[in-house]
């Protein structure tokens, strides 16, 4: 069943009117640098997945893995609710993105990400020093720059004709909602598995940790690995001594 909407209400496409970002198939209208600005912004979900992908590779935190999860679990249920809805785009376009645009997938990642961090920063990092006024401004620079972007791709997806305004606004609605869902599942029935699950051998041997107890991981590795580097370079003074 498609759209209830009136087909006329959609432009027709023009490909002497668009271009396309360099290795991407995101569109901007041709000689509009603002719109090629927002066409370079609307690909942050994809720079936050290579994020995610990257610490997971190097750090094996069980925190980060669940988030990754629900991430990914949420972009499956906007693939559901795109196929049920059938709603086409403002602008349909002959290249591999989806016909069905309701809710928005960007907007609805945008919205479960940067829901996530708020949560994670007022309430997980609730034990670290909120008297500081450096940790005061690193909380409020995070949240922020979440938000900011998330209107900066929820903008951009109206302005380049890939959804509709009400596309957009469910798919952000959806997307705080499943956010906020997801951090409540890891935060009260995820995270206190975790001390269990790292003494599994199969995490043994994917080298995973869990880091929930420990307020400032950033400042723990500091100082872990300066006191390995000075116990080990006294460890050769001492060798090369005898």
């Amino acid at each position: 069943k498609m759209s209830h909407m009136d087909p006329g209400e959609y432009e027709e496409y023009n490909n002497e009117k668009w271009v396309p970002v360099t290795f991407t198939f995101v569109e901007y209208p041709q000689g509009d640098y603002f719109g090629k600005f927002l066409a370079y912004g609307s690909l942050v979900p994809q720079a936050i997945i290579i994020g995610f992908l990257t610490l997971i590779l190097f750090r094996r935190d069980l925190h980060t893995i669940a988030f990754f999860l629900g991430q990914t679990l949420n972009e499956l249920f906007n693939a559901i609710l795109k196929y049920t809805i059938r709603e086409p785009r403002p602008l349909l376009r002959p290249n591999p993105y989806s016909e069905y645009a309701m809710p928005s997938s960007h907007s609805q990642f945008m919205g479960f990400f940067a829901t996530y961090v708020l949560l994670f920063v007022l309430i997980r990092l609730h034990h670290m020093n909120n008297n500081a006024p450096l940790e005061r401004a690193m909380r409020i620079i995070v949240i922020a720059s979440c938000w900011i972007a998330t209107l900066l791709v929820c903008f951009g997806r109206i302005y380049l004709q890939y959804h509709s305004t009400a596309q957009v606004y469910v798919g952000v609605a959806v997307g705080i909602c499943t956010g906020a869902l997801w951090f409540t599942i890891a935060h009260f029935f995820l995270t206190p598995y975790f001390p269990r699950i790292v003494t599994w051998k199969i995490s043994e041997c994917l080298l995973l940790r869990d880091t929930t107890l420990i307020p400032n991981v950033l400042w723990f590795e500091y100082t872990v690995t300066r006191q390995e580097a000075r116990a080990r370079s006294r460890k050769l003074i001492s060798m090369k001594s005898q």
